[in-house]
């Protein structure tokens, strides 16, 4: 067989040779010339390929293989977790590598790895949305410079929350077209939050500031009891974290409260919740409703346990806040909740669903004539 041949050529030849061979060796595989037991053969002996000590065979193997859409699953992913660039190789480019498969690359991988999937020709929304939940700078700079992203405004508006006071971020993002108001205004108040840390640093340096006392950052945040950017921008992810975990301590975390949360447009916070009564990563909870199908949402509403008669009032909250920037609760647009309130309203009344016979509907009915709801205040229940 041609694999058995080419491992014991392997052993008489210089590390070059190898590396070559081995990548002519994949390219029969990749173009189909490999077949039945031959094929098999070189699916079998791959682990032991992939683990040639010299760098430039493993390269030349996955750069034969990246694109391949028969390799198996396991052999994808196998190629995928190699180090350095093969790794970074097959993330980027590997058809086979399905959803599930780049979440969980993301959450155990560094930025490198991270910014190899935001770099993919066609990035699905779940995907994007678990990215802009943990990515550092590099890698959501990658993501909102990619043209083949499909990036949910909830997760747009997480990026600027999380990442608004790196300036090249915020010059590609303010250069975008199709910014939102809402997220254009964010970063304009990024943009003078960092303007104010400047020049109060560089007040303090000419006054002569000892360097023991206080920083820029801390001066230019006083009086608001916030960390600089966090301010201006919105609330800290482990402050709403730490919040839904006291509401689940105090049995007080209930499906109408989270409901509540996202009907207005606290969509943060009921990531948070959701993931406090799940047990998932925030990450991969926003992964689950970023699928624009709504497949992916379902299973995660069934396992928070939430009652059949809401799904539609989650889900029309969810197919608004998909395509709208969201930017935390501080920066929910007073309409929000209204707005989100009637599309459920007329998703019910299409499957004639009066209030008398499902409370959910009476309940919608209510909160649209309210004020949105402040998610720090512990009156969240309906």
């Amino acid at each position: 067989m041609i694999v058995h041949q080419y491992l014991l050529w392997a052993k008489t030849v210089s590390e070059a040779e190898r590396a070559r061979g081995l990548g002519l060796l994949a390219g029969l595989y990749a173009r189909g010339e490999l077949r039945g037991a031959e094929r098999l053969g070189f699916e079998a002996a791959l682990p032991v390929l992939a683990q040639d000590p010299f760098a430039p065979a493993r390269l030349a193997l996955v750069e034969a293989l990246c694109r391949q859409p028969g390799l198996p699953e396991d052999l994808a992913q196998l190629l995928a977790g190699l180090d350095g660039e093969p790794g970074l190789i097959m993330l980027a480019r590997s058809p086979v590598l399905n959803d599930c498969d780049l979440v969980e690359f993301a959450e155990a991988g560094d930025e490198p790895r991270r910014a190899a999937i935001a770099a993919r020709a066609h990035l699905t929304a779940p995907v994007a949305a678990a990215l802009a939940e943990i990515a550092g700078e590099e890698a959501c700079l990658s993501l909102v410079t990619n043209p083949g992203v499909d990036l949910p405004g909830f997760s747009l508006g997480r990026i600027v929350a999380r990442h608004g006071q790196a300036a090249a971020l915020r010059e590609v993002l303010l250069a975008r077209r199709d910014l939102p108001a809402n997220v254009h205004q964010a970063l304009i108040r990024a943009v003078a939050n960092a303007l104010s840390v400047f020049v109060v640093e560089r007040g303090r340096r000419a006054a002569g500031t000892e360097a023991g006392g206080e920083t820029a950052p801390a001066a230019a945040a006083e009086g608001t009891g916030e960390r600089p950017g966090i301010a201006m921008i919105g609330r800290s992810a482990p402050d709403l974290r730490a919040f839904a975990a006291g509401l689940k301590q105090r049995g007080e975390l209930t499906p109408a409260v989270a409901l509540r949360a996202l009907l207005a447009g606290h969509m943060r916070m009921f990531l948070e919740m959701a993931a406090e009564l799940t047990g998932l990563p925030t990450d991969r909870v926003a992964a689950l409703a970023a699928d624009r199908s709504g497949d992916a949402f379902r299973l995660l509403y069934d396992r928070i346990g939430l009652p059949c008669g809401a799904y539609i009032a989650f889900r029309s909250a969810l197919q608004l806040v998909q395509k709208e920037a969201y930017l935390d609760d501080e920066d929910a647009a007073a309409g929000l909740q209204k707005r989100i309130a009637e599309a459920a309203l007329q998703q019910y009344a299409r499957l004639g669903e009066p209030a008398g016979r499902n409370p959910v509907v009476a309940l919608l009915e209510r909160w649209r004539h309210e004020a949105p709801l402040d998610p720090r205040t512990a009156t969240l229940a309906a």
